[in-house]
């Protein structure tokens, strides 16, 4: 596995389906047919920064934000890729929390996974994989207690894939919508601990 610039994630590892790499502005022109197809599939439920089907030069932006991100360890986004054609089939994302929200690696206490996978790929068990190995990766970083995952209550697709991998519900809470118009969501909290017991 070849590790970042930070030397804390790989640049990329491999499942028996998918390729998780982290995103490069190249991949702008592979994303973006895939972001827009997938608008109505998507934007209910992840944050629109990251919805939004942007053309491929301001989509190279953004992967190149968060590539930034990658380096400096405030967040890991890795594209799934098809292991066998490199098609985009989605994202997992790993977010350094603590109990105020998103923080810096140095003042978190726990990893956030995020997931999404293409409309027309759902049902195969392709999120929960690449959940998975996200939360195999977040096992190897120092100081982390726990995973979480948050999702909205009634993205019932989305909430099967923590109780799948062992985590427990551990709170719903009510978020305030950022759009004007919106109605507040119940969101999901689940967690699971690290197992530390094995550490040298």
């Amino acid at each position: 596995m070849n590790r970042s610039a930070s030397g804390i994630m790989p640049e990329e590892l491999r499942t028996p389906r998918i390729l998780l790499r982290r995103w490069r502005p190249s991949d702008a022109a592979a994303l973006q047919p895939v972001l827009a197809a997938n608008v109505a599939h998507l934007a209910p439920w992840i944050p629109w920064r990251v919805a939004e089907p942007l053309d491929a030069g301001p989509l190279a932006d953004r992967l190149a934000e968060f590539a930034a991100a990658f380096d400096e360890t405030r967040e890991w986004r890795y594209g799934l890729l098809s292991c066998g054609d490199g098609t985009v089939l989605g994202e997992v994302s790993l977010f350094p929390r603590n109990s105020e929200g998103r923080v810096a690696l140095d003042a978190a206490d726990h990893l956030e996974i995020g997931y999404w996978v293409r409309a027309d790929r759902t049902g195969e068990g392709l999120a929960a994989e690449a959940a998975h190995a996200a939360c195999d990766l977040a096992a190897t970083i120092d100081g982390v207690s726990h995973l979480a995952i948050h999702c909205d209550e009634r993205n019932a697709a989305s909430a099967a894939i923590p109780r799948r991998l062992g985590f427990q519900l551990a709170a719903v809470v009510i978020e305030e919508p950022t759009s004007h118009g919106k109605a507040p969501v119940r969101l999901q909290i689940w967690e699971r601990r690290i197992d530390r017991s094995g550490d040298a």
